[in-house]
């Protein structure tokens, strides 16, 4: 990044002034919209998908832990069932993905039911 900034101020020098202030301006906005842009609105999805848990879906930590949402707390944590009777406490941030639909229909598979698709 150093060396092209250089090159591009080398060449701007015999330009205007203002030439390299629209270069820099430019690189900014390139930078902008192909990184940071990105990147806040995959945070505001995240956000967005960790506010719409309740209780009774199926979902994967970040950790890989499979479970089901026992209850929503207040406090931004979710209780976690990993294993029949054992609960624990997560954050929501924690919750990587929801499964519930996918794993409906294989527990449905399994027990014989058949299954209404779309």
């Amino acid at each position: 990044m150093q060396i092209v900034l250089s090159s591009i101020m080398l060449q701007a020098s015999g330009q205007s002034p203002y030439m390299s202030i629209v270069l820099m301006v430019g690189m900014f906005a390139v930078m902008y919209f192909f990184m940071l842009r990105p990147q806040a609105k995959r945070a505001k999805e995240q956000k967005k998908f960790a506010e719409s848990m309740n209780a009774g879906e199926y979902v994967i930590t970040t950790a890989g832990i499979h479970g089901t949402i026992q209850k929503a707390n207040e406090d931004g944590t979710l209780q976690l069932e990993i294993a029949r009777g054992m609960v624990v406490k997560i954050e929501r941030a924690a919750v990587s993905m929801e499964t519930t639909a996918a794993y409906r229909k294989k527990q449905d598979a399994a027990s014989g039911v058949a299954v209404a698709t779309k």
